[in-house]
């Protein structure tokens, strides 16, 4: 069977409202060239959307006329490369669905060590972030506590007592190896990140690994990042006010 062939059984196959990219249609490089033509001509024809160079879309039809996929379904291809996890969500989206603030953003931006990720298509804008450390998807959680904690004190409308309470939580529930990997990933990011991190896990009373944190700081550099001593106790042993 030839490559256009397989490639239009494959869409065929999917569900209206499906967003893939090359990697969805497991074509090898080989046939890349062959894949593009093919679906050059399915676009050409309407059955398929581009949304971006290499990724696209089976529209679905509605009684309101064409539908798009979701915002989150056309983000995941750009998450990936390859079947593997090379981007995650950051910034005030990030912060919207860990519940510290309201604010819902009209740019989406994403973390990549990597590969700028920029999209402009629709209502979809999506602007490239800087990931300290190469992202896959045994760490991108870690990753997005480590931002939470970088943009304390610039998340839109956040309340800071609760966001205390709420990385207390997050980071109380990581397993050892997870305590340990989110220190190690620390090391990559800004003072003011190791110097909060090491404030919340002493509170917590979890102390394996920090002293790699208190040895990356300067001693006489004090963070202000709004916290009051009554939220986190362990704030003034690691100059975090």
């Amino acid at each position: 069977m030839k490559v256009a062939e397989i490639i239009t059984k494959i869409i065929k196959d999917m569900k209206e409202g499906t967003a893939f990219g090359y990697a969805q249609l497991l074509v090898g490089s080989d046939q890349f060239s062959a894949s593009a033509k093919a679906l050059e001509r399915l676009v050409a024809k309407g059955k398929i959307k581009r949304v971006s160079r290499g990724k696209f879309y089976k529209p679905r039809q509605s009684a309101f006329g064409e539908l798009r996929p979701s915002e989150d379904g056309i983000l995941e291809l750009y998450l990936y490369s390859q079947n593997k996890r090379i981007a995650y969500i950051t910034g005030t989206a990030l912060y919207n669905r860990m519940g510290l603030t309201t604010q819902v953003p009209k740019t989406i931006k994403v973390a990549s060590r990597d590969k700028r990720i920029s999209v402009n298509n629709g209502s979809l804008r999506v602007r490239p972030a800087k990931s300290y450390v190469n992202v896959t998807d045994d760490n991108f959680y870690l990753l997005e506590l480590l931002d939470a904690i970088k943009d304390f004190s610039n998340i839109p409308d956040l309340d800071k007592k609760m966001g205390i309470k709420y990385l207390k939580s997050r980071l109380s529930d990581l397993n050892k190896k997870g305590k340990s990997q989110i220190i190690k990933y620390a090391l990559n990011y800004p003072p003011r990140v190791r110097a909060l991190l090491g404030a919340l896990f002493t509170e917590l009373g979890y102390i394996q690994n920090i002293d790699a944190l208190r040895k990356s700081l300067n001693p006489l550099t004090v963070f202000k990042l709004g916290i009051k001593e009554e939220w986190l106790n362990s704030a003034p042993l690691w100059s975090t006010i």
